[in-house]
């Protein structure tokens, strides 16, 4: 009989050579306010793929965030990672492990940088760690990553991991100014 999900030992916390990843902590709202708020422009050129970030951004709402976060990794339906710098502590990114299906077992990574934190390898550092866990600890089988088709940094990314580019789903979004987007749908399977 397979383990229930509940009873999966998640680590909280990953290492890498520059960054301390873990779950978000009460309080962490404010950090990760202060990196939206610096992130908004990046964030907002993907509104299809990032809805959340078309919202007024504020303190409540990303406090709120962390502690949703909190909950679903508790409950083991959904991992996300807060990446700081190992030197400074300073937020750098924000990931996350969605649609997790353990009957498989697959999943969904998501993530975004601080725009000031951008080109110096942090996300993929990042990224790698995760995935490395999922396959390694977990025994994930399929994860997959969903960028819309002009987002060349996060398809770049996915494919210098070995994620293949498994198709793309034409006009499968709508942006809140009526734009229709594209999704490309990369995986990396086991």
């Amino acid at each position: 009989m397979p383990t229930p999900p509940i009873l999966r030992d998640v680590a909280t916390q990953l290492e890498t050579e520059r960054l301390v990843l873990r779950c978000p902590q009460p309080g962490d709202g404010v950090l990760t306010h202060e990196a939206v708020v610096e992130s908004l422009a990046a964030l907002r050129a993907w509104p299809a793929s990032l809805p959340w970030a078309m919202a007024e951004p504020s303190v409540e709402a990303s406090e709120t965030f962390c502690r949703e976060s909190i909950a679903d990794f508790v409950r083991r339906t959904g991992f996300v990672y807060l990446a700081f710098e190992r030197t400074s502590g300073r937020f750098v990114a924000s990931l996350g492990v969605h649609h997790i299906d353990w009957s498989v077992p697959k999943c969904e990574i998501g993530f975004w940088c601080r725009s000031s934190m951008h080109r110096r390898g942090y996300t993929r550092e990042a990224v790698a760690a995760i995935v490395r866990t999922l396959l390694d600890d977990h025994g994930v089988r399929r994860i997959a990553i969903h960028t819309d088709e002009a987002n060349l940094p996060t398809r770049a990314l996915s494919e210098s991991l070995g994620f293949a580019l498994e198709g793309i789903q034409r006009h499968d979004r709508t942006a809140p100014g009526g734009e229709l987007r594209s999704t490309c749908i990369y995986a990396l399977v086991r």
